[in-house]
C-alpha cells in the first residue's frame, strides 16, 4: 500500500535554535521552510527530514536517521574538520575503527547532534 509513498526522517530538538546551529555548523544544512512544527530540510535525491521541537529529544537509544554515502571514510574525515565528533563500538558484532564499523560489505559511522539524537553516515544497501 506504501511502495509508491516517498519517506523521510522526523528528528526530535529540544532547542530549536541550538538544534538548527549545529546542523548547519556541523553538517552544512540549512532549512528549506520552517513553520510552527519545525524545520524542513532537503538533502540529496529528492528526500530530507523534519526536525521539530519536542522534550523528548535525544532519548532514542536508536539510529534515527542514515546518509547514505558513496565513500565513507572520505565522508567521515570531511565531518570531523567541521567539528562533528563520532561515536566508537567495541562490541560483539559491531567494532569501529577510526569510528568507521565494517559490516561485511558495508560500512557505516554515527554520530550525535546537539541533542543526543543517534545519526549514522554509511553505504547505501541498494
Amino acid at each position: 500500500m506504501l511502495t509508491d509513498h516517498r519517506a523521510y526522517a522526523t528528528i526530535p530538538a529540544a532547542d530549536m535554535t541550538r538544534a538548527k546551529a549545529w546542523y548547519k555548523d556541523k553538517l552544512g544544512l540549512s532549512p528549506f521552510r520552517e513553520d510552527e512544527t519545525g524545520a524542513i530540510y532537503h538533502v540529496g535525491a529528492g528526500t530530507g527530514f523534519l526536525l521539530y521541537p519536542t522534550p523528548n529529544a535525544g532519548k532514542a537509544p536508536n539510529t534515527l536517521m542514515s546518509f547514505g554515502s558513496s565513500d565513507v571514510v572520505a565522508d567521515v574525515k570531511d565531518l570531523k574538520r567541521h567539528g562533528v565528533v563520532f561515536e566508537e563500538y567495541d562490541m560483539p558484532g559491531l567494532k569501529t575503527v577510526d569510528s568507521i564499523a565494517n559490516m561485511g560489505i558495508y560500512h557505516a559511522a554515527w554520530l550525535r547532534d546537539a541533542d543526543g539524537n543517534i545519526l549514522a553516515i554509511g553505504d547505501e544497501p541498494n
